[in-house]
């Protein structure tokens, strides 16, 4: 029989600032508590929330303030044009 889920929810905030970052950085990441704090803070101003077990896998291995590395760097383009779609539609 099997118990309750014992996942620890993890979570990471990206920020990118065009004129100022070569890449994405790291500005948030956390696990359990912390992350559902990151959560919370990215519903309550309406972030998009995306689920990808792979990239925030590697996420949590990055120092908030870090640029993500090189090998996230589609992923994480894809994710930023998924959220701009979704500005521009009004979502």
């Amino acid at each position: 029989m099997a118990g309750p889920s014992k996942i620890t929810p993890l979570a990471a905030a990206l920020k990118y600032e065009r004129m100022r970052d070569m890449a994405p950085r790291v500005i948030a990441r956390g696990r359990g508590f912390q992350a559902k704090r990151i959560l919370s803070k990215a519903t309550e101003h309406n972030i998009p929330i995306i689920e990808n077990k792979d990239l925030i896998n590697i996420l949590m291995q990055i120092n908030e303030n870090d640029p993500v590395p090189e090998i996230v760097y589609k992923t994480v383009a894809e994710i930023y044009l998924f959220i701009r779609q979704l500005e521009e539609n009004g979502g």
